[in-house]
Formats: structure tokens, C-alpha cells, sequence
């Protein structure tokens, strides 16, 4: 064999043994078959062995896109994930809300007589019984009796509320508070009593209202331990609250950042645009309506003033003003000169009226606000001079009042 083949040969041989990827290159299939033919086993190659251990569960799975490359979340995703808020550990006993019927209640259209007061005295004073015995059904019926014979009286309707609330019938108890509190809206009890039933429905806030209000009325021991277990599962409640609310706000924060930065982005790369149609510092030719409309549109965009030049090959005067025209362009890169020759775009030509030439219309927002009619440079620089006056006193205006509205007036107190 020829002995430079031979020496290729070997340094190929070498180069797979250092690198035996290399045979999976497509273009070598034909020798990979050969190499398999004689009980050759090709390693693996490195993208396959990457793909093995991903799918046997040997690293943490992952979304992939284009080029096997994990799908990083960046800043500017829309899709952040919901803030779902936690449990909070509180104290006490939260019962499920009684849905019973109402119970029976008085007639206040009734006339109360000092009889009816003596018995619903008596009935109660059976029902304290009852209640210091453990039976709260029977002290509730002896109660019910109290009421039907003088529904005036809120000390009734409370104690009633009160043996509800030893019966874990929270609803119940509250429609006696209320009633107690309806006739006498200075009754502890009522307050206690409605205060204890909120604390079984979980109702912190509501609860500490009225136990706070009943402390107040009439200091009671039992009151105090209620609050004492009610005031710390409200204040976990409100830094629960505190805690979410700042981190929606945060979310929020972030969310308007982001979209602000992709509007500034947009706003950066239309300017951008803006700025290659217009060509600053050159007098841009125009050759079509469309043309036209779209060197006009960027001239908007850019709050820049645009000067609308009518020319023809044939007018003397155009050619004598033509070379100024370029010179001021170069004087004012920041205002759009524009040329049109009536004979190639004569529609445009009559459409902006122009019945001689040359004509200089000054163009703002895509609307005439002034005109120089003939070669007349002293002219063309002074209007020039005063309306790009007027555009940078609107540009200038317009950022101080931007400057204005995103002012943070901090103030001290001395």
C-alpha cells in the first residue's frame, strides 16, 4: 500500500481512540457498519449518554427547548406563578356554624304586667338551675318561657345567647345577643356573649370588637381568657394579611417594571426605525404617495417638524435654491427635509395644491402649519429657525411636566 494512505490511515486510527465520537459523524456511517460487521461495539455517543441518564432519572428533570437546552424563566416572563398563601396556625376551637332553625323568639308588642315579670323571673332562676346542672336544653326551654313572658328584657336574650354559646351553637347566640342588644345596646352580656360565639366561628376580628366592648361595660374574668386566646390569632391574621398584600404588591412592582421596560424597548427600536427612514442631516427624495405618507408618519412619531419640498428638473429657481436647501438640512438634523418632483409624483403635487414651483410647505403631526412660495432663502431659514423654536420650547415643556409627575416630594417633620 501506498505508505502515505498508510500514515493517514493511522493517524485517522488515532484520532478515533482519542475521540471515538468522532463515528457517529454521519458522513462515516458506512465505516461504523463495517467496524459493527466484525463485532465491533461503538461507544456511545456523549449527546446519547446525556439523554440515558436524563430519562433513567439520574439528574432533575427539565423542559427542554430547541437544542436539548433547558427553558430558563427570565424576568420578563408574564407567567410567574401564583402566590398561594399558607395556613396559619391558630389557637382555640372553631366550630362549624349551627344552621338550626330560629329559635323562638318574644312579641315586643306584648304588654309586659308585673305578674308576667315574676314568672319570668321565676322561669329563669330554673334555668340558672339547670345550666349549673349541665342541662342546656332544659335551661334554654326554661329560658324561652323567661322571654315569651317578657320579651322587653335583654338580660334574657343574653343569658339565653350565652347557654348557646356552652351548646357550640354560635348562630344561635348571635341572634340573642343582637336581640339583647337591640333593647339595651349598654348590655355586657350581649356583647360577651356575641364576642364568644364570633370566637367559635372564627370571626377573630369581630370577636375582639365586642369582648373589648363588653371589658369595658363590665370587667369579667372569663372575657379576659377569651380575648387572651382571641387578640394573638388576630394579630397572626393581620401580619398573615400584611405579609401576602406585600408580596402581591412586590409582584405587581415587578410586573409593571417589566412591562415598562418592554415598552421603553419598543419605543427605543421604533425610534430606531424612525431614524433610518428619515435619514437625519440629508434631503430624503421622495418618489410615491406611500412614500410620502410613511417619511411623514416618522416625522410624527419623533415630534419633528418636516418640510415638504416641490421641485422640478426643468425650474431655474429650484436649481438655484437646491444646494441651499441640502445646506440647511445638514444645519438642522433634527427636521426632516423632504423633496418631491412634481413631474414623477404629480398626484402628490395635487394633492397638496401646489401650483408653482419651487414650494416649501412646513409640515407638524401631518399638517400644514406654514408655507414659502419661490427661492427665497431668507425666508426658508427664518421659518425654519421659528418653528423648530417652538418644537424644542414643546419638547422641553413636555419632559419637565414628565419630570414633574414622577417628582417624590419627601417632607420632614422638625
Amino acid at each position: 500500500m501506498d505508505a502515505a494512505k498508510v500514515a493517514q490511515l493511522r493517524a485517522f486510527v488515532g484520532h478515533c481512540k482519542s475521540d471515538p465520537s468522532v463515528l457517529h459523524d454521519p458522513s462515516l456511517g458506512f465505516f461504523r457498519d463495517y467496524l459493527e460487521s466484525l463485532g465491533v461495539q461503538i461507544p456511545a455517543s456523549s449527546a446519547s449518554k446525556s439523554r440515558v441518564k436524563q430519562e433513567s432519572g439520574g439528574m432533575p428533570s427539565a423542559e427542554f427547548g430547541d437544542g436539548n437546552k433547558p427553558k430558563q424563566k427570565t424576568e420578563d416572563d408574564d407567567d410567574e406563578d401564583e402566590i398561594v398563601e399558607s395556613d396559619i396556625e391558630l389557637e382555640g376551637e372553631v366550630v362549624e356554624p349551627d344552621n338550626d332553625s330560629p329559635q323562638k323568639m318574644g312579641d315586643p308588642s306584648v304588654e309586659v304586667t308585673e305578674e308576667n315579670r315574676d314568672a319570668a323571673q321565676m322561669s329563669k332562676a330554673k334555668a340558672v338551675d339547670a345550666i349549673s346542672e349541665g342541662k342546656f336544653e332544659e335551661a334554654i326551654d326554661y329560658i324561652t318561657e323567661a322571654i315569651t313572658l317578657n320579651p322587653t328584657s335583654a338580660i334574657l336574650y343574653a343569658t339565653r345567647a350565652s347557654v348557646f354559646v356552652k351548646m357550640r351553637k354560635p348562630n344561635a347566640a348571635i341572634r340573642d345577643a343582637d336581640a339583647a342588644l337591640q333593647i339595651n345596646s349598654d348590655s355586657a352580656k350581649g356583647y360577651k356573649s356575641r364576642g364568644m360565639a364570633k370566637a367559635l366561628l372564627g370571626k377573630w376580628e369581630e370577636a375582639a370588637i365586642d369582648l373589648h366592648t363588653a371589658s369595658k361595660l363590665d370587667h369579667d374574668e372569663e372575657i379576659h381568657s377569651v380575648l387572651k386566646m382571641v387578640e394573638p390569632n388576630l394579630q397572626k391574621i393581620e401580619e398573615h394579611h400584611r405579609k401576602y398584600e406585600r408580596l402581591k404588591k412586590e409582584r405587581e412592582r415587578r410586573k409593571a417594571e417589566r412591562q415598562r421596560r418592554r415598552a421603553e424597548a419598543v419605543d427605543r427600536k421604533a425610534e430606531s426605525e424612525y431614524l433610518s427612514v428619515l435619514q437625519d442631516g440629508n434631503v430624503v427624495g421622495i418618489h410615491s404617495s406611500i412614500e410620502l405618507e410613511t417619511k411623514l408618519k416618522a416625522a410624527t412619531k419623533l415630534s419633528r417638524l418636516a418640510i415638504l419640498y416641490f421641485t422640478a428638473t426643468w425650474c431655474g429657481p429650484c436649481r438655484s435654491i437646491a444646494p441651499v436647501y441640502k445646506s440647511l438640512a445638514e444645519r438642522h438634523p433634527k427636521t426632516v427635509f423632504l423633496k418631491i418632483d412634481i413631474d414623477e409624483v404629480h398626484n402628490v403635487a395635487h394633492q397638496w395644491n401646489v401650483s408653482s414651483v419651487p414650494t416649501f410647505f412646513f409640515v407638524k403631526d401631518g399638517k400644514e402649519i406654514d408655507k414659502v412660495v419661490g427661492a427665497d432663502k431668507s425666508g426658508l431659514e427664518r421659518k425654519i429657525a421659528l418653528h423648530s423654536t417652538k418644537l424644542i420650547d414643546i419638547f422641553i415643556l413636555d419632559k419637565n411636566i414628565k419630570k414633574f409627575k414622577n417628582l417624590k416630594i419627601k417632607t420632614k417633620i422638625i
